[in-house]
């Protein structure tokens, strides 16, 4: 665990290109490990389909840096800063540009390179889970933000509309595909696949607007999607049941998870009020603003988004009511379950009071993104 932390924060925090790379393979290990010694009776097979799809991906991460690095110089530059200010060719940029948006697809994930992202949330242990959707999934978003964003502009804005199309794709595609997942915590990966679609689009519009509601659903999803992972571990750990359709009537015997549940589930959903509604709606905005597409361009965006988000309550609402209503395990012998511990509820409260203080007053983080985000986006105009 604390070389898995290590690796996640390194990522986050390096300012320096090679470093990034080691921090990024740094947390494979320990992953891999977690899932083939502590997840489920499949746990072999996604691991090992966890390393292949992260590993390959890794190949085309280490081709990018040594390729930038190497650049121009008989000296590797491998600082970030230094990079912001370097010009490549047309053609090498792109290069370089698809290198990275393949490493980064795949850590995210971003369709077709998210199928290894169900299976290990089916099998990993919640805890696993927790980590995997709250930090490691947005690794791969940071970096297409801090790599491909800020040091390949000019690419970027190449690629930027096909990262839309496969935006609003994404939204569709994992909202329509999770409803028919009777595994619970496969039902909850497929919705952090479509909540990624947001993060995506966001990146894709170009606008200080759109970079800062990605930025923000970054977080957002990374509690709300954690605490999922957390209420449906502590819910096995009960019923030691896994799949929604053996699931039903348990709101009366755990009425403290049922009540953060489906708290949750309406944060998911983007609730008024809640981190959610408050990201999709600025990412919403940062489209509508955006210079770069003619307007049916945009309008025909903004409806799937739009649809997305009418999708997302089938699924989340379903989820709840197959797990809490009904009689099924309410009536069934030996059917007393404990409810959540005070340990359980001050780790449910700790994660619920951010996602609601961001929806209330969400400056509070878009102030410490603000900064950065013009200087990115200034590449993309003065340079």
């Amino acid at each position: 665990m604390l070389a898995m932390y290590s690796g996640q924060i390194g990522s986050f925090s390096s300012r320096d290109l090679l470093l990034f790379f080691i921090m990024w393979e740094l947390e494979l290990i320990p992953v891999y490990l977690l899932l083939s010694v502590w997840g489920g009776k499949k746990r072999l097979y996604s691991a090992t389909k966890f390393i292949l799809y992260t590993a390959g991906g890794s190949i085309f991460l280490l081709i990018g840096v040594l390729g930038i690095g190497l650049y121009g110089s008989n000296e590797p530059i491998l600082n970030f800063e230094t990079l912001a200010n370097q010009s490549y060719p047309a053609e090498l940029e792109i290069i370089f540009y698809i290198g990275f948006l393949i490493a980064f697809a795949v850590k995210s994930p971003i369709i077709p390179f998210h199928t290894w992202l169900p299976d290990t949330h089916g099998e990993a242990h919640y805890s696993t889970c927790m980590l995997l959707a709250g930090i490691l999934l947005k690794m791969g978003a940071y970096g297409l933000i801090r790599i491909n964003m800020e040091l390949l502009p000019h690419a970027h804005s190449i690629f930027s509309p096909w990262l839309m199309i496969v935006g609003t794709m994404q939204i569709i595609y994992a909202a329509s595909t999770s409803p028919s997942q009777r595994n619970l915590k496969k039902r909850i990966a497929y919705s952090s696949v479509s909540h990624m679609g947001f993060i995506i689009i966001g990146i894709g519009s170009i606008t200080d607007t759109g970079l800062n509601g990605a930025i923000l659903q970054i977080i957002s999803h990374g509690f709300i999607s954690a605490a999922l992972f957390f209420l449906a571990g502590t819910s096995y750990d009960r019923i030691r049941l896994g799949y929604l359709d053996e699931m039903g009537g348990l709101a009366i015997p755990i009425p403290k998870i049922f009540t953060i549940f489906s708290i949750l589930s309406m944060a998911s959903l983007a609730l008024p009020g809640m981190s959610g509604f408050v990201a999709e709606l600025i990412v919403f905005f940062g489209i509508i603003t955006s210079q770069k597409y003619l307007l049916m361009t945009k309008i025909l965006i903004t409806f799937v988004m739009a649809i997305g988000m009418i999708l997302t309550p089938i699924y989340s609402l379903s989820m709840s009511r197959q797990m809490f209503y009904g009689y099924k395990l309410f009536n069934a012998q030996n059917s007393y379950f404990f409810d959540s511990g005070p340990r359980e509820l001050f780790v449910l409260i700790s994660i619920l009071l951010p996602v609601i203080g961001i929806g209330i007053y969400p400056d509070f983080v878009l102030s410490l993104s603000v900064d950065k985000v013009e200087a990115i986006l200034s590449n993309f105009f003065y340079r």
